[in-house]
């Protein structure tokens, strides 16, 4: 029996407000075998999540503790908490042939990176400036403090956009969509990246010869 190609792994960063999360939702009613890995957090539980399937909620004391016994991919402290990918459910899900998405930072990115080089790194733009002001003031309201951080944060963010193997600006919706979507169509169709499959694949067709 034919054994399935292994997953791929595609980091998704973006400042905030720039639209990750709504693109990443819409990819996921677009793509089969497609998820996005659950990260572990210290921060609180907002209205409306859940556990285990939002984040992992954790205290500080436990996150630190699975740094310590080497549990994560990456992790990194933003805005005050600590955020990480634990490594045992993303190698699970490879295995299974699963194309698994993190939305995850630049520091995070690297991180995986440097550990993992198949893995396929996206950056996602706002459109201009002012449009991502206007995003930020429409999640936080007038708190000029808050949207003047999440701004320089945003800005520092966009700062490593070069480090990223694809860009895709989030002007037009659907065509942002269909650029991720592309990405990962055309990664899973590399020769390169399912090597041992094609292999195999190759070798039971020979094997059928008269």
């Amino acid at each position: 029996m034919m054994k399935h190609k292994t997953g791929s792994l595609f980091i998704i960063s973006a400042p905030s407000g720039a639209g990750k999360t709504s693109l990443v939702k819409e990819l996921l009613t677009r793509i089969e075998h497609l998820t996005v890995s659950t990260s572990h957090t210290t921060r609180a539980a907002r209205q409306g999540e859940e556990n285990g399937k939002d984040y992992f909620f954790v205290d500080e004391q436990k996150f630190k503790s699975m740094i310590n016994d080497n549990e994560f991919l990456e992790y990194a402290y933003v805005f005050n908490h600590y955020y990480g990918t634990a490594k045992q459910s993303i190698e699970v899900d490879l295995k299974e042939g699963k194309n698994i998405i993190l939305e995850i930072d630049w520091q995070g990115a690297r991180q995986i990176k440097s550990l993992l080089r198949s893995a396929v790194s996206i950056f996602v733009l706002p459109p201009d400036y002012h449009s991502l002001q206007e995003r930020l003031h429409g999640r936080h309201g007038n708190d000029k403090d808050i949207v003047d951080s999440r701004m320089q944060m945003a800005t520092e963010e966009m700062s490593h956009f070069k480090e990223y193997d694809y860009i895709v600006i989030n002007d037009d919706f659907d065509e942002a969509v269909d650029e991720l979507q592309s990405i990962i169509h055309a990664t899973n169709l590399g020769c390169c990246r399912q090597s041992e499959f094609y292999e195999q694949f190759v070798a039971e067709i020979m094997a059928q010869q008269p």
